[in-house]
């Protein structure tokens, strides 16, 4: 697993931040009309991009409530900035929260936050599903799989000291160990990763109109509880499948949960290759506590609202020869040294995991080991460690229509070698890493493509990251509210991956609130981050049709790390045909040498001045070492006029290290004059 922690501890960090929960509080609007939104914004703006998925999104804040609003705040480490959208709903017990459906559902998700017991490890907490006045249930919420603290890889302990008193921490802007007197860090330190969410089959069909009202119970334990944002959706009947299908409650799989089922799983499918036949997982919970090895054979469950394979954590007695000491739920492909797995096909059914810390060297993925020609398909996966992780070589494998939420790394990584791949109409929501990735680790990964995929509030790196490659495409994807040390869109010569070569193709993709705060540096990111950090990066990127809106700080950005600002540039970068909507400070902010070409390049509501050029920070007479070329069409901007002015061409040096932020206002429909 790469490592996600301190860019550097060379750069001059200045930034105090706080674990305090004292959030901003404002009146709910008391409003009957469903709002329906994708990713927090009106679908309209979308431009059919992200995933077309099921389920209809309404966001808690546009509720009637008589809760209290959260937000908005894009500050790490606090409730409203890990909710879709940056705000949320907090009930204190007796309060509700009301939706309206907008259509015919039987089903709901229901995104949410409560406290963290004293000494860490979550409570459970009840919360109330009453329609149209007519009480239907009562949940158990839990964080026991939420907040996470401290230096990465992160502690479950609140009350716990720094994971690494050696490291430089950028609050007090020391390293503690080596100062005196050693600084005082404010305890819980760094929380994080607030959120969970649980689904709930309603068992009747409700209609366009219903009302759904959760409430926190007066007699809850839970202080508060957050509601974010509420999913509902019309759910088909569960899918039969009758002989010749393999099922595996013939071979002992107990659809309780009471037994273990690994060993009819294996079961089964050596009797389903046998006989050329496919695995069918009938509607249950199975109880499945380590890896499901799958080669040649196909597995069906009847739909993962109805199939669900569910595992607890075990403790290794003694690490495996891959690092892990723990093992838990997951259908993996064997290595590449045994020979890689091909012809696999899963589809229709849940993974329920049971991961609660990060220890990169364990393999507690929802899917893993090395797949070719397979297909991954209608899935929901909850709970583990990364919800697919890739160890190629391996090539022509399809990932599609999944639903991946709360992991504690990555959703999806294809990592070390994969080819000829496509990951397509995915959602995922709450990672604790990378969001989709390609690390070309050893092994550049070559003609994949990530596409329609919408991916929500990575808390920790980007929603879609790219670490060396060659003729990779990143196309038509919606990316929402990055947290922390990352943004919507990265690439990256980072993590030891191979080089870029050959041509990089970033189109019609729309990222909103992006361009983050990097708490290292100190500044603020761009939606699409290009970064040289351990190498040159020349490749062929064309950056065409894109749409960045409502971004935090800027929409652009091209950097290199200062200790190796004077080594590494960026080059034969082309944008084209983007629209910015909305800047914190800047359209472009370039802090290395190299160039890059903007055309058609429209920016409007932009808070500084439209070019932030440090290039390499040596500020000499001819200009700037990075240069941005005018290609025509660069049209808008904001109070400074023209965002690409001729007075910036060539290489004009702009360099302002922290210009004031002005907030954008929200993004709106695009009018072409």
């Amino acid at each position: 697993m790469k490592f996600q922690g301190f860019l550097s501890r060379t750069s001059r960090f200045v930034l105090c931040l706080t674990a305090s929960y004292a959030l901003p509080l404002y009146a709910a609007p008391q409003t009957q009309t469903p709002s329906v939104t994708r990713a927090a914004l009106d679908p309209s703006l979308v431009d059919d991009r992200g995933a077309n998925a099921h389920f209809v999104e309404q966001e808690a804040e546009n509720a009637v409530t008589d809760g209290t609003i959260i937000g908005p705040s894009r500050a790490a480490y606090t409730l409203p900035a890990e909710a879709s959208g940056r705000a949320a709903v907090q009930l204190l017990p007796g309060q509700y929260v009301e939706f309206t459906l907008p259509k015919a559902a039987n089903a709901i998700t229901v995104r949410y936050s409560i406290p963290d017991a004293p000494t860490g490890g979550g409570i459970t907490a009840p919360l109330d599903v009453s329609i149209n006045g007519r009480s239907v249930v009562t949940m158990t919420l839990t964080s026991q799989y939420a907040w996470l603290y401290n230096q990465y890889p992160f502690s479950n302990d609140p009350n716990a000291g720094l994971l690494f008193p050696d490291q430089y921490i950028t609050e007090c802007a020391c390293v503690p160990s080596a100062t005196t007197p050693p600084p005082v860090i404010t305890i819980p330190f760094r929380p994080n990763h607030f959120y969970d969410e649980q689904r709930l089959l309603l068992g009747h069909r409700y209609q366009a109109g219903d009302k759904i009202r959760l409430t926190a119970p007066a007699s809850s334990n839970a202080a508060w509880t957050v509601i974010d944002l509420l999913d509902s959706e019309l759910v088909g009947p569960p899918q039969h499948r009758d002989e010749p299908a393999v099922n595996v409650q013939r071979f002992g799989a107990d659809p309780t949960g009471q037994r273990d089922s690994a060993d009819a799983f294996d079961t089964a499918i050596a009797f389903a290759k046998a006989w050329h036949r496919e695995v069918y997982l009938p509607p249950g919970t199975y109880q499945v506590n380590r890896h499901i090895l799958v080669d040649n054979v196909t597995i069906e469950g009847a739909g993962s609202w109805y199939t669900i394979v569910k595992g607890h954590q075990v403790t290794l007695s003694t690490p495996l020869p891959d690092g892990s000491v723990h093992t838990g739920v997951g259908f993996y492909g064997k290595y590449v040294a045994d020979g890689g797995s091909s012809n696999v096909h899963l589809s229709g059914f849940a993974i329920e995991g049971d991961v609660r810390e990060r220890i990169d060297s364990d393999q507690v993925n929802g899917i893993g080991g090395s797949l070719s020609h397979s297909t991954i398909e209608g899935l929901y996966i909850h709970h583990t460690k990364v919800g697919m992780w890739f160890d190629g070589p391996m090539s022509n494998l399809r990932v599609r229509n999944n639903v991946i939420a709360d992991q504690i790394a990555d959703g999806i990584n294809f990592h070390t070698g994969v080819t000829n791949s496509v990951v397509a109409n995915n959602f995922v929501r709450n990672t604790g890493d990378d969001a989709l990735a390609m690390w070309s680790d050893k092994i550049e990964d070559a003609n994949n493509t990530f596409d329609h995929n919408t991916v929500q509030t990575p808390v920790l790196a980007n929603g879609i990251a790219l670490y060396g490659g060659t003729d990779n495409t990143i196309s038509n994807n919606l990316v929402a509210d990055p947290i922390r040390e990352g943004s919507g869109l990265q690439v990256g010569s980072r993590f030891g991956a191979q080089p870029f070569t050959g041509s990089l193709w970033i189109t019609n993709n729309t990222t909103v609130r992006s361009g983050p705060f990097e708490l290292n540096w100190n500044i603020g990111l761009g939606a699409i981050w290009i970064y040289a950090l351990e190498g040159s990066i020349n490749v062929d990127l064309e950056v065409v049709g894109n749409s960045f809106l409502d971004n935090t700080y800027n929409a652009i950005m091209l950097v290199s790390d200062f200790p190796v600002k004077d080594l590494y540039t960026i080059t034969n970068v082309h944008f084209k045909d983007d629209r910015v909507d909305g800047t914190g400070t800047s359209v472009v902010s370039a802090r290395v040498a190299g160039s890059a070409s903007f055309e058609n390049v429209e920016a409007r509501n932009v808070g500084a001045v439209g070019v932030n050029n440090c290039g390499s920070f040596h500020f000499t007479p001819a200009g700037s070492e990075f240069t941005l070329v005018d290609l025509g069409g660069n049209v808008g901007g904001g109070t400074t006029g023209p965002w690409l002015a001729p007075w910036e061409l060539p290489n004009t040096i702009t360099c302002d290290d922290r210009p004031p932020v002005v907030p954008p206002p929200p993004p709106s429909p695009w009018v072409t004059p």
